[in-house]
């Protein structure tokens, strides 16, 4: 339980500690790079415990529980010298150790800080977007020092609210509903529960049922590299829409060739044969492989369409002033979601393997029919028309917001003074 907490709040803390220290020409690339990390994590453990599996003694298990504890060490002694993020500092008002850190992480001196106009640069975006959050809550202006004013649980309730309100609802179902149908695709429950699942398709036996299992984690781990380099130039909605399409097809594949009845009705008679491969699987090997094919096909589509794009999705529909609360009940989704998969997987696996299979296939066709009505576009897209698309002026609204906090701050001075330089 001690390592679980520990693993949630890293999952959380993570990538929100990345996003704020990295300079703004890279973020989005490092985040995309998350799921490329987890899924290196996942290959690397799994097949670990593969080559320690057959050591005769209690070090087939120590060895792999051992091994973990070096990335942890590093972590935790790591954090000793990780800067603090420059902007949980200017979220507190301590903006000269918010400068330090900034100089530090873009590897400047703190003299050199004090008269690099690109850092003052960064640090006013910052405080501007600190106070456009601030007032766009209505938690009450920016004091004469440019601090928020203390946290309180009635403006945390208010900030919540906000996201159901009629110019944010649209955004907040596809932030969460992108998660639900992310983790209802059922990767987790082939990454959870795959030696079961690949046992359920007639591999038999020890060493077989692992091997495919470790290659789900290695096709998915191949196939988010070409969604990383390609996310922004073919975009989100493709991606989805032909990865939910070819998901559907591979569970409903596999659903058949695992059923207890698959009837095939020839054109010369109507008279139905019944094929019970789950019983006798030796004698319909191909049938087994096709199986395992349609579970590679389904985790490779996974890999370059839920799989990245569901931790890029809801940070791009909500308005600035939004985006925080939008992304934590986005993240909040996918691990409820997760929770209900872990739980419901070997309960349908138990009453039925071809029905589970068919729970994934439509899940993943609503996903379909999901990306195709209500997903937009968000790829090179301005905040002007992502509001035209959902009918709002959310976007408007903060970057007028904006522009009057960057006048009362001095940034768009400092820009007109970097420009006439």
């Amino acid at each position: 339980m001690v390592k679980l907490t520990g693993k949630n709040q890293f999952s959380m803390l993570s990538p929100l500690y990345m996003a704020e220290i990295s300079p703004p020409e890279v973020r989005g690339s490092l985040m995309a790079l998350e799921q490329f990390s987890i899924v290196l994590g996942i290959v690397f453990g799994f097949w670990t415990g593969f080559i320690t599996r057959s050591i005769p003694s209690s070090a087939s298990w120590r060895i792999p529980l051992g091994i973990q504890l070096i990335p942890g060490a590093i972590l935790a002694l790591g954090c000793f010298f990780l800067p603090p993020s420059p902007r949980l500092l200017v979220l507190h008002g301590r903006y000269e150790d918010a400068l330090a850190s900034l100089a530090r992480l873009r590897l400047r001196s703190s003299e050199e800080a004090r008269h690099d106009p690109l850092l003052q640069l960064e640090l006013l975006e910052m405080r501007v977007e600190t106070a456009l959050v601030q007032r766009a809550l209505d938690d009450g202006v920016v004091d004469g020092n440019d601090q928020l004013q203390p946290w309180n649980l009635k403006s945390e309730h208010r900030a919540w609210r906000r996201l159901l309100q009629r110019k944010y609802r649209d955004r907040t179902w596809i932030g969460v509903l992108i998660m639900v149908f992310q983790q209802w695709s059922g990767i987790n429950a082939l990454l959870y529960y795959g030696p079961t699942i690949v046992q359920s398709i007639g591999l038999h036996g020890d060493t077989v049922p692992l091997l495919v299992s470790g290659g789900i984690g290695i096709v998915q781990f191949l196939a988010v590299i070409p969604a990383i380099l390609f996310i922004d130039r073919i975009g989100r909605k493709p991606l989805l829409r032909s990865g939910s399409a070819l998901m559907t097809a591979s569970h409903v594949t596999i659903a058949l060739l695992v059923s207890q009845t698959l009837l095939a009705t020839t054109s010369v008679s109507n008279n139905a044969q019944v094929f019970q491969y789950h019983t006798d699987w030796s004698a319909h090997s191909t049938a087994a492989w096709a199986a395992v094919g349609g579970i590679y096909t389904f985790t490779a589509a996974y890999g370059v369409s839920f799989g990245p794009i569901g931790w890029v999705l809801p940070s791009e529909v909500f308005p600035l002033s939004m985006r925080s609360k939008g992304v934590a009940l986005s993240t909040a989704s996918n691990w409820f979601n997760n929770f209900l998969i872990g739980l419901v997987t070997p309960l349908i696996m138990e009453y039925s393997p071809a029905g589970t299979f068919m729970v994934f296939a439509i899940a993943c066709a609503l996903a379909y029919f999901w990306t195709t009505y209500f997903v937009p576009e968000t790829a090179n897209i301005s905040l002007e028309e992502i509001d035209a698309v959902f009918a709002s002026s959310a976007g408007r609204e903060d970057a007028q917001l904006k522009q009057q906090i960057e006048e009362d701050l001095g940034l768009r001075s400092l820009v007109r003074e970097l420009g006439a330089d």
